[in-house]
């Protein structure tokens, strides 16, 4: 599946210390691995709702996991040598090439099974085909192609309960938006650090139509009412930073990360509960 480059909870911000590595080692056989945590939070919670969507976790839910881990992981080496295209890089063509290798193999034989994933695989694919090329032009950080990237690491969410249960429900959509415009709110907070983009118009723009896409799944059946609510940390969140916005401004990136993470948890575990089976309660 086709992942963001975007890191929502943070930005690149303070001093990064690495250790040079023995000029007689060669490195192009270590691993790549995607620095970018928030995605990495993003791809969880959405994949994890998409399983409680499903009621249950068996061998092609396991396997779309693995899928949707390999192609964010192969995402990342591809954006590599996007940016260094004057030279080809043999470590991120080979990893590049190995979660790419493995993505697509699970991808092939859960379509197999399951037909209907196509759909999902062309928007991935998509996705990612546009990112790339926003990579190329250094126009991956515009507002539009990072909606474009969360909407598709969010596919997460369909992805995991149609492999699981084989079927396409109305609810599978409603959550893909609903984990979509939760994370992609990251995208406006998180610019309020930023001197060139500390505007609140488009943040508030966002976040009121976002609660109408919301209100609209749930009053058409796309969601329960739990999983609409759940929608509201979110706006909670948004309110708590126009609250300390100063403070919001200036303080640690990791206290960013922190709000973010939590926001996150909180919204998985409402959505989980909507998502929970209904018992019949026995007759005293």
């Amino acid at each position: 599946m086709a992942l963001s480059n975007t890191n929502p909870p943070v930005e690149n911000e303070g001093v990064q210390l690495s250790v040079s590595p023995s000029p007689h080692a060669p490195t192009w056989y270590r691993p790549t691995i995607s620095p970018e945590h928030g995605v990495y939070i993003v791809l969880l919670v959405s994949f994890l709702t998409g399983a409680a969507a499903a009621q249950q976790w068996t061998l092609a839910t396991t396997l779309a996991f693995i899928c949707a881990f390999a192609g964010f992981q192969a995402e990342h080496p591809l954006v590599l040598q996007i940016k260094q295209r004057r030279t080809w890089k043999p470590r991120y063509l080979l990893w590049g090439s190995l979660y790419g290798g493995l993505s697509l193999s699970l991808a092939i034989y859960l379509y197999l099974q399951v037909p209907v994933l196509l759909w999902l695989y062309l928007g991935a694919i998509a996705a990612l085909i546009v990112d790339a090329v926003s990579v190329f032009y250094r126009q991956q950080k515009s507002i539009g192609n990072e909606l474009l990237t969360f909407a598709a690491v969010c596919l997460a969410a369909p992805f995991a309960a149609i492999a699981t249960t084989k079927t396409v429900t109305l609810s599978f959509w409603g959550l893909w938006l609903l984990n979509t415009l939760f994370f992609s709110s990251a995208i406006f907070t998180v610019k309020l650090r930023k001197p060139k983009t500390q505007a609140l118009t488009p943040g508030l723009i966002y976040h009121g139509v976002a609660t109408l896409i919301i209100f609209g799944l749930w009053y058409g059946g796309g969601l329960t009412t739990l999983a609409a609510v759940a929608f509201g940390i979110v706006l909670l969140k948004f309110g708590f930073i126009l609250w300390r916005r100063d403070w919001y401004k200036t303080t640690k990136i990791q206290n960013v990360a922190i709000l973010e993470t939590l926001s996150a948890v909180v919204f998985f575990l409402l959505t989980a509960i909507s998502l929970l089976p209904n018992y019949p309660v026995a007759a005293a």
